[in-house]
């Protein structure tokens, strides 16, 4: 593994309207089932925020305070302001997760990335399979039979997706599925 994490990232690589959110949100909890403490990081070409005007934690970010964190029972959330034309770094943001509770990390889309990745394919989109393979590629899935010598899963079944994680997981030498009953 290239990165230095402690733990697996795991792309999920495909072009846009493939479904790969769509699939994430299947094959998550199948992960969860069995254990395995899952931490997801999308990139997004669009600009975003998580927070929303006219709150105290909006105003006070835009009045300046260039990382803001707003806490409660339930979750928290660290704002970060990035400066202009700075280029995304993965690994920077992977070490920002709390290494004690995950296992895997999930990354949806950061497609040019030296990471391990499950390429998705729908024929349907009529793009051509080539440009989503690249050496690190692990495995396809997609709603047909392809030729290729990577391992295929079928893109409509959640269950197979999951499994392959975390058989990969196992076979990557990460000890990704708990013993314990509960799930942190």
């Amino acid at each position: 593994m290239m990165n230095n994490t402690i733990y697996p990232l795991l792309g999920i690589t495909a072009y846009s309207g493939t479904g790969k959110t769509t699939l994430l949100k299947k094959v998550i909890p199948l992960l969860r089932e069995q254990h395995l403490r899952v931490g997801m990081i999308k990139h997004t070409h669009h600009d975003m925020d998580v927070d929303k005007p006219g709150k105290d934690s909006y105003e006070l970010r835009k009045a300046g305070a260039l990382q803001t964190l707003v806490a409660s029972q339930q979750r928290w959330a660290l704002m970060t302001e990035t400066p202009e034309n700075t280029p995304l770094d993965l690994y920077y943001l992977a070490r920002r997760f709390d290494h004690q509770s995950l296992d895997l990390i999930l990354v949806e889309g950061f497609k040019h990335e030296p990471i391990p990745k499950i390429a998705l394919f729908r024929q349907a989109l009529a793009r051509p399979l080539e440009q989503l393979i690249d050496p690190y590629v692990v495995a396809v899935a997609s709603d047909q039979i392809l030729e290729t010598e990577l391992p295929q899963l079928d893109i409509n079944n959640p269950q197979q997706v999951a499994d392959y994680i975390i058989s990969w997981c196992k076979k990557s030498g990460f000890n990704a599925i708990k013993k314990t009953n509960s799930i942190s």
